[in-house]
């Protein structure tokens, strides 16, 4: 039991600190550790819903069910919970601390899912697991918290800003999800390529709001920070 909940969470403590450690304003751990929990708790709440859509058999189609049933269910509660608990906060004054909050978000919500899975279907899929879901969930993160980093520390169009910080996780996730769905025997020959882009353009953003000056006293002022 304890190696699997030990393979469970190691995934997200290794991505959590590769993206907390190239901050250059550290973000406060509580917080920090509050968001991933806000996270680990989403599972349930969206775990419910996927049984009830999925007990009730509204649709077998694989694009209905890759998009809706589960991109837009886990996508939208995180870009909501974000709102919420984060994008007012005083803490969040940087481009790149929304990055580090949604990779929060949504590394706690892929570590709880992905304990569940290895005590149902055993730690033989630990590796593939941390290559795949818990890296595709976090590089997700990466762009959601991008485009919150980029509403809030620029006021110009920051509602398509914050649109896009829901919109392009859903499209991502859906994706991934319709790969695994519609080539279940060959689903590596088309997933790691989708990987690899996705790293790539997480770590584009990662530069790019890393190297992005944090709010000044009069900006948060002026936005109510």
């Amino acid at each position: 039991m304890f190696a699997i909940f030990s393979a469970g969470i190691a995934p997200a403590i290794a991505l959590m600190s590769f993206f907390y450690l190239k901050d250059r304003y550290s973000e406060p751990l509580p917080l920090l550790i509050r968001t991933f929990v806000i996270g680990c708790l989403l599972v349930f709440p969206i775990m419910f819903i996927q049984y009830v859509l999925t007990t009730e058999g509204i649709t077998d189609n694989h694009l209905v069910e890759s998009f809706l049933y589960t991109s837009l269910t886990e996508e939208f509660f995180k870009w909501f919970l974000f709102i919420y608990t984060i994008y007012h906060h005083s803490e969040f004054d940087a481009h790149y601390d929304g990055i580090v909050y949604a990779v929060a978000i949504s590394l706690g919500f892929a570590t709880v899912e992905n304990v569940l899975y290895l005590f149902t279907n055993g730690i033989g899929y630990a590796l593939s697991r941390a290559l795949f879901p818990v890296s595709s969930h976090a590089l997700i993160g990466v762009i959601m918290g991008y485009y919150f980093g980029k509403a809030k520390t620029n006021k110009k169009h920051k509602k398509r800003n914050i649109a896009m910080a829901f919109i392009i996780p859903f499209l991502l996730h859906g994706t991934y999800n319709y790969i695994l769905n519609i080539v279940p025997g060959n689903w590596l020959l088309f997933l790691v390529p989708f990987m690899i882009l996705l790293w790539i353009l997480g770590l584009r953003r990662v530069k790019i709001a890393s190297e992005a000056a944090p709010l000044t006293m009069f900006q948060k002022k002026k936005q109510g920070a």
